[in-house]
């Protein structure tokens, strides 16, 4: 065990050392932009963005890899790989796509496919009140960080928990749809009519139906869903749909938004009863959040803080494990555990939840000039979902060591989660999760 954790702790300051000799960069790069016209309104540009992770897990109980049993498991993987090419073609005329990878790991497919995660494109009815567009796009609701700019994320990851049909009837997220966008005074707006993805090619997360409400395998209606936040100080950028997570004090913000999302029939279940009769049941959440962010002092300090109230409404009994760029792939027959395998924990069901994040951007002075600027965090997610009879308390502790802003970053992250008991759906035990993230981008 000693030898073990001498060798983990040994990579993981290899890797430290070869993040702090990165050079950190006193002036902005500049983006990769290629001009259409001779004012440079009309452009192509650029940009890449690539999370690698170095990751010790505490196993749930009865984890398995490939039929082997694993309390503990280190490894390696690239939680995200992105592309994006986006521009203006005309006055009038933006298109926005992202191509890349997620959760690539040991245990993962040689050669795993790149996709598409963004195809859209929208036309702007007015510079700045109605802009019109559609596609496969991450213009979704229901809070902020249901479309979270994965590039700028506080802490070592987004708040998954606000993904409340990832994978499921989307695609990481995205979905086929039409929106409307745009600012009206200080109001900015999304609203979307969606086409959900078909449940038989969720790719394993849907099950079959039961007493406990799940996806619907029957073919879709229309998903409608908005988002709506008066900005009170600063103005955000809404010329595509992924929103800040901290602007490491260049902005000042403060935000309060509100969302939904509404789709007829979306799930069942069948009845407790000996005819088994299949109920179909509408999908309808709602939620609302805060964001504040701004530099504090004159040394390049910052704040910023999060915090979100949701409630989901899948239908009854609905409970989703999730876990993370899971480092395992099964569990062991009989097991006691409701969570699954790896690190998974019940992160979406029916029911509520409130979720808080905080950071403080320390001052350019604590580790001198061109050595960037560290920001330790803490984000706390409370789910009391109608499934558990306990709630579902989800603890993250970390540092961000921004080396050149997010371009190059370097977070470490502490997990403590809690391990539901199968048989009465109470807390049996907690565990732990330790995660490096090299962030690089341009």
């Amino acid at each position: 065990m000693i030898r073990k954790m001498i060798s983990r702790t040994v990579i993981l300051f290899a890797i430290l050392f070869f993040a702090s000799d990165l050079n950190a960069q006193s002036k902005e790069n500049k983006p990769l932009k290629f001009d259409l016209n001779e004012d440079g309104s009309h452009y192509v540009k650029a940009s890449f963005t690539a999370q690698i992770w170095a990751r010790y897990n505490q196993s749930n109980p009865g984890t398995t890899i490939f039929d082997y049993k694993k309390d503990q498991t280190f490894d390696i993987g690239i939680r995200r790989a992105r592309i994006v090419l986006d521009g203006m073609v005309s006055d009038k005329v933006y298109f926005f796509t992202q191509f890349g990878i997620n959760n690539f790991t040991s245990t993962s497919a040689r050669k795993s496919p790149l996709f598409f995660h963004d195809v859209s494109a929208d036309y702007h009815i007015t510079k700045r009140s109605l802009h019109i567009g559609g596609g496969l796009t991450g213009w979704t609701g229901i809070a902020r960080f249901s479309s979270p700019s994965i590039g700028t994320i506080m802490g070592y990851d987004a708040p998954l928990f606000l993904q409340g049909t990832n994978d499921a009837t989307d695609q990481f997220l995205r979905k086929l749809s039409i929106y409307a966008k745009g600012k009206i005074g200080k109001l900015d707006y999304r609203v979307i009519v969606s086409n959900p993805m078909s449940v038989q090619n969720s790719g394993g997360v849907v099950d079959n139906i039961s007493v406990n409400s799940n996806f619907s395998w029957m073919p879709p209606s229309l998903q409608y869903g908005g988002y709506f936040m008066y900005q009170f100080l600063d103005e955000e950028s809404n010329l595509n749909p992924y929103l800040v997570g901290t602007y490491l004090g260049k902005k000042k913000v403060f935000n309060v938004g509100a969302g939904f999302q509404y789709q007829a029939n979306a799930m069942w279940r069948v009845s407790n009863t000996p005819q088994q009769d299949t109920i179909s049941e509408d999908m309808l959440h709602f939620a609302a959040d805060v964001f504040y962010d701004r530099p504090v002092g004159s040394k390049g300090a910052a704040l910023s803080f999060y915090a979100t109230y949701v409630n989901y409404g899948f239908g009854k009994g609905y409970l989703r494990n999730v876990g993370v760029m899971n480092p395992a792939n099964g569990v062991a027959t009989g097991t006691n555990t409701l969570n699954g395998s790896g690190n998974g924990v019940p992160m979406i069901g029916t029911g509520s939840v409130i979720q808080g994040q905080l950071g403080y951007l320390l001052p350019t002075t604590a580790l001198g000039e061109n050595n960037g600027q560290l920001m330790p965090y803490i984000m706390v997610m409370s789910a009391n979902y109608d499934r558990l009879n306990e709630s579902m308390l989800l603890f993250d502790a970390g540092v961000n060591w921004f080396i050149s802003g997010h371009k190059t970053k370097l977070s470490l992250n502490w997990q403590n989660r809690p391990v539901f008991s199968a048989r009465n759906l109470q807390v049996a035990e907690h565990k732990s999760m330790v995660v490096l993230q090299l962030q690089v981008g341009i």
